[in-house]
């Protein structure tokens, strides 16, 4: 089977780098599957689960925010913040989930609504891909 080039970077690391059959998420247009020649695109990402899919065994990214570029032959996910299913802290994501939660519930002038809202999503999409 044919594969296509995955990179997926933040500004501190490379979380995942490898050639794949498979690359699924979902892009400002809507979900997408991209296999190997897949037509040129670029779309921002916002809080999302890249799925890669290689050898009949598929893994899951929790990105936070970014852009993905694709070329015929690669992927590249360039992610404010990216993290691997076991690499997500599960008590760390629950206290940030639940911290977002009681902002929320305030009713404070003081809360940035948007900030916390964001925070909520990104500690909800972490624990599902962990959960996974």
């Amino acid at each position: 089977m044919s594969t296509i080039q995955l990179d997926i970077v933040t500004p501190e690391r490379k979380v995942f780098s490898d050639e794949v059959e498979m690359v699924i998420t979902r892009a400002a247009e809507g979900d997408i599957g991209i296999l190997p020649k897949h037509a040129p695109f670029v779309s921002p990402l916002d809080v999302t689960v890249v799925r890669i899919k290689k050898d009949g065994n598929e893994r899951q990214v929790a990105v936070s925010r970014g852009f993905l570029e694709v070329r015929p032959d690669k992927v590249t996910v360039l992610a404010e913040a990216a993290e691997l299913a076991e690499e997500i802290d599960v008590e760390r994501a629950k206290a940030a989930k639940e911290r977002a939660e009681r902002r929320l519930a305030e009713s404070s002038p003081d809360i940035d609504r948007a900030r916390a809202e964001y925070a909520l999503r990104r500690a909800e999409n972490r624990l599902n891909v962990a959960r996974r």
